[in-house]
């Protein structure tokens, strides 16, 4: 998408002339029963990790539930292959890039001649989030689990359009309490928070906890429209499994049966917020999503994101394509499958119009409605052209066609169709094309702004060179 540059006071300004349309004006015609939204998060998953993707070993029935009632999107894409941008621009509706938050956010392996460092990094308090923009259209909000758009106050989920919080700031943690002596030596962005600076440690393991806190929350507001932003820490690394799921998947050795079974966990969490939305009536006017921040960090956790070449950091399909599930039993029909390019800019504009907002008013989004795609209502692509940038490496998806730049070799072409796993490079071929893409992707490097915090030059030159490690596919059977 071509778009010429605002500036920050130029976005919040478009915000405000939406939002003082009020809730009453044109833009929010309120529908008579607004639909509930629960955005289930996981952290780190690969993508041929689930039973609806096909997986051999894992188990994940209540997620492959879900996948039957709603839409499966076998082409569903983040916005960055690291966790902290790929939020940024979920919770923000826009490629991150475009205000900044263009690198991971992770303390001590920054460049010191970054803009911002330490608790100072995080996605700027001029730009709406997502419960902003839900807030004011009537939505109970709240975020259960990893937060990870900044550790300083100002950042703080209650400060950025969430009524509730329950989690922690940082961007991993252990799956069980701390002891205190173990909290004296964490950061206290690895604390358990709920609401603002009130920190205490959960009991049990931290995913039943989250789907606990997140049954509890729909509960208390069973009936008022509410959205739960569901952020799981699961499968981030450390791998603690839990101890019940000790003897499950003998077959798998080491951190992949490890990751097996905190998967297991995961999908019993997600199962028991089904219920519990079945249980009072609200499943069927409810959207729930089902999604993953990036691609599985195969050498990290033991993920495979088969059938794809690539990991979590790099331009590759396996480091941008991630699980994709959608359900609105009203709206949405069951047991279909979606193939056409969608990211998760979309969810925002989505979720705005579904309870009641329009969210053509916000000119800064980036997404479209899903809804009339998936409904068949709109027949088109929903994304001629799709963008992704960290630093040197980039890449562009125009049609069936991507390019892959990287900082220290030539670019590759792909038929991401015919090719989903990327070896066929085409660049020599159609050297044209090269260039024609090329072109469109730096006219968009010049609608950015310059970014906030960049890593320092040895881990930007991992990253490319972990492009090279996991330049084949996993074995199905991984």
């Amino acid at each position: 998408m071509k778009r010429t540059r605002i500036s920050r006071l130029g976005i919040v300004g478009l915000y405000m002339v939406a939002l003082l349309a009020g809730p009453w004006g044109s833009l929010w015609a309120k529908p008579a029963e607004q639909p509930n939204i629960i955005l289930l998060f996981a952290d780190d998953a690969g993508y041929g990790d689930f039973g609806f993707h096909g997986s051999k070993h894992f188990k994940t029935p209540h997620l492959d539930s879900l996948a039957a009632d709603g839409v499966l999107l076998s082409s569903f894409y983040v916005t960055g292959a690291t966790c902290g941008p790929s939020r940024a621009g979920m919770l923000a509706g826009r490629y991150q890039q475009s205000f900044g938050f263009e690198e991971i956010n992770v303390p001590g392996i920054m460049s010191p001649h970054s803009g911002l460092l330490g608790d100072e990094m995080g996605l700027p308090t001029d730009v709406p989030m997502m419960g902003k923009y839900l807030q004011d259209i009537g939505y109970r909000t709240a975020v259960f689990g990893k937060w990870h758009m900044g550790v300083a106050d100002r950042y703080h989920p209650l400060k950025r359009g969430f009524d509730e919080f329950y989690g922690f700031r940082g961007g991993a943690r252990s799956f069980f309490p701390y002891t205190e002596k173990q909290l004296k030596r964490e950061p206290h962005e690895n604390w358990m928070e709920r609401g603002f600076e009130n920190y205490k440690e959960h009991e049990g393991y931290l995913t039943d906890v989250l789907a606990d806190e997140t049954c509890d929350f729909i509960e208390r507001n069973k009936d008022k429209p509410f959205f739960a932003y569901v952020s799981f820490n699961a499968v981030h690394t450390p791998m603690h499994p839990d101890p019940k799921d000790k003897g499950t998947f003998p077959q798998l050795e080491g951190d992949r049966r490890k990751v097996a079974q905190m998967t297991l966990s995961m999908d019993r969490a997600c199962g028991q917020i089904m219920d519990k939305l079945k249980e009072l009536g609200l499943y069927e006017n409810t959207i729930i999503v089902f999604s993953n921040d990036n691609g599985g960090p195969m050498d990290k956790n033991g993920s495979s994101n088969y059938p794809f070449a690539g990991v979590k950091g790099t331009q590759l399909e396996g480091g941008l394509r991630v699980p994709g599930i959608i359900t609105w039993p009203k709206v949405l029909s069951a047991g279909t499958v979606y193939d056409k390019p969608m990211i998760t800019l979309d969810l925002m504009p989505t979720f705005i119009n579904a309870g009641g907002g329009d969210a053509s008013q916000f000119e800064v989004l980036d997404g479209v409605d899903m809804v009339p795609y998936l409904t068949g209502k709109n027949e088109g692509r929903p994304h001629q052209t799709l963008h992704w940038k960290m630093e040197g490496r980039g890449a562009i998806r125009d049609g069936d066609m991507k390019l892959i730049r990287y900082p220290d070799r030539p670019a590759e072409l792909f038929d991401i169709v015919k090719d989903p796993g990327e070896q066929n490079d085409l660049a020599a071929q159609q050297p044209e094309l090269v260039k024609k893409l090329f072109r469109q992707h730096f006219e968009w490097e010049q609608t950015l702004e310059r970014p906030l915090f960049l890593l320092r030059r040895q881990e930007e030159g991992w990253s490319a060179r972990r492009a090279d490690q996991f330049r084949q596919p996993p074995a199905e059977d991984y």
